[in-house]
């Protein structure tokens, strides 16, 4: 355990500086990432906080902040008046689109590149399969529901 929290550690200070260079936190980039990624780029709140771990209230202070930088805009759901949704706004893409190169090559410089193919597509099936024990709701509102 004491192995993995020593790469997950290391990642995260290669990561986070390299998005704070953009400045940002790393939670406001995954925000940012998430409802870029997501249907019409915007997530149900509590959707969005499910798949960031973030408490309705958390959640709700990171889309302050990103909203009152432009890059992040609440507006009501269409379909249930009860629901509010978080948008990725054209400046909020515009930071992303700039953070995104560089994140790209420090995870290749320090995660990817470091793993043959194989390696690779074992290890992210295993991630994956890990993530949807231990984070049920990480995918949570990103996908159209199928019945």
């Amino acid at each position: 355990m004491g192995l993995f929290a020593e790469v997950i550690g290391g990642l995260n200070a290669k990561f986070s500086a390299q998005v704070g260079d953009h400045k940002l936190s790393m939670v406001e980039f995954e925000v940012l990432l998430r409802l870029a990624r997501s249907p019409q780029q915007a997530l149900r709140m509590t959707d969005l906080a499910t798949q960031t771990l973030l408490t309705t209230s958390g959640i709700t202070r990171v889309v302050d902040r990103l909203e009152r930088d432009g890059l992040v805009r609440r507006f009501a759901c269409p379909t249930d008046r009860r629901g509010l949704l978080a948008g990725i706004t054209d400046a909020g893409l515009a930071r992303l689109n700039g953070v995104m190169p560089g994140h790209i090559d420090t995870i290749d410089r320090w995660f990817t590149g470091q793993l043959s193919d194989d390696e690779l597509t074992t290890f992210l099936t295993i991630l994956r399969k890990l993530r949807d024990i231990v984070r049920p709701g990480a995918v949570a509102g990103a996908r159209p529901a199928h019945r």
